[in-house]
């Protein structure tokens, strides 16, 4: 599929505009042909596949097709349908393009509504997506290496803590056998305590308020049993509630934040590590205490995010995560399966009850229908109803 000179009789690529962006609606209304636009950075098989299916003559992307960082097939698999990608478009674009609106798209990248100018992208070919992928290969392998390399470097540093729980504070409060909720500073770790209510009130579990989350957790009504973290980042009626106080130390001793909890007079512990995220060294202490079972709120740690290299996905994390194991479950999963089957409780439930109040709908005709008082026309009515079906057998 080719663009026409934007000076030409035919200007541009000319079709309607769809928003195919996360909440958009586009995708219902989407007829072949159409402009789809997108906001999906590293744009995926998948997510090309759905846009495959869909048929569109142009992608707008307000981001890139290719970030840089992980190689991605799904500009590949647009173009070989002959799809035309125009990427980096931005939000001015965005915000100015109107969904069901015919558009059109020159061969330079300009995009107008009607003969409104509203932004401008740079269009992917594929040589530019070789290109693309080719380094974002190679950066992804520069990236692992160097990743596996300080991995190795933590295991000769930190084996016996992984190992043998070498350093890790006795704690008086008692985790054994006991489910533990670790709750971090995540983005979503709000909405997650409030969707985990219900868990929390059936399972009672040990509450491990990391950092800022402990000021979270006191303000929606629960009290952590430990705290861990920094004490500059928590507020001091949190570090005041009661709870026992971990604070993160340098391998020599040294506890950012200690002078924090004497003004505060209230006693802590030092856990000295060369991990530096107290989520990790909040899931080590469940672990090494003999938790049954870990419920990690507010930090996720998955393949994805090594390969984009997030801040947090250290190898401190990952090699935390595998020694915890399978006691470790992320929070949505919790969230989802419980909330599952708290719903098909909740229909048998409502049946049940709609079952009853028929039953006793019933009785109460049956017993004010009668000719004798309510116990006779009872009576009466059930050996009505026993005789009948007495002599369907007789």
């Amino acid at each position: 599929m080719g663009l026409f000179n934007k000076d030409a009789d035919l200007p541009g690529i000319q079709a309607t505009v769809r928003d195919c962006t996360p909440g958009g609606k586009g995708m219902r209304k989407f007829h072949r042909g159409d402009i789809a636009v997108i906001n999906a950075a590293d744009i995926t098989r998948r997510e090309a596949q759905t846009l495959v299916d869909a048929g569109p003559s142009v992608v707008i992307n307000v981001a890139r097709f290719t970030e840089g960082g992980v190689p991605n097939y799904g500009p590949h698999m647009l173009l070989d349908d002959d799809v035309v990608l125009l990427e980096n478009a931005g939000e001015g674009f965005a915000s100015a393009m109107r969904e069901g609106k015919k558009a059109r798209v020159t061969e330079d990248g300009e995009i107008y509504l009607g003969e409104r100018f509203i932004g401008k992208g740079e269009l992917v070919n594929r040589e530019a997506a070789e290109k693309s992928f080719a380094e974002a290969q190679q950066s992804l392998i520069d990236h692992m290496e160097a990743y596996f390399g300080n991995t190795i470097q933590f295991i000769h540093s930190e084996g016996p803590l992984l190992i043998d729980g070498l350093g890790i504070p006795d704690i008086p409060a008692g985790l054994a056998g006991r489910k533990v909720l670790v709750v971090s500073p995540g983005v979503q770790h709000r909405a997650q305590i409030k969707n985990l209510r219900n868990f929390i009130r059936e399972y009672r579990p040990a509450i491990i308020g990391v950092e800022q989350a402990a000021d979270t957790l006191l303000e929606m009504g629960y009290t952590p049993e430990i705290i861990v973290g920094n004490p500059t980042a928590v507020e001091a009626d949190t570090l005041r509630c009661g709870a026992q106080v971990v604070l993160p130390a340098d391998p020599d001793g040294h506890a950012p934040g200690l002078e924090r909890i004497q003004d505060l007079g209230v006693g802590a512990m030092t856990f000295p590590a060369a991990i530096e995220n107290a989520t990790d060294l909040a899931l080590l202490l469940a672990d090494y205490h003999g938790a049954s079972s870990i419920v990690n709120v507010g930090s996720t740690l998955d393949l994805h995010d090594i390969f984009q290299q997030e801040e947090h996905a250290s190898p401190a994390a990952l090699l935390t995560r595998t020694k915890v194991g399978s006691k470790l479950v992320d929070a949505d999963t919790v969230i989802s399966l419980y909330q599952t089957s708290r719903g098909v409780a909740a229909g048998w439930l409502w049946a049940a009850l709609g079952i009853l109040v028929a039953l006793a709908a019933l009785v109460v005709i049956v017993g004010v229908a009668g000719n004798g008082n309510f116990a006779e026309n009872i009576t009466d009515t059930w050996d009505n109803i026993f005789s009948t079906v007495q002599g369907w057998f007789s």
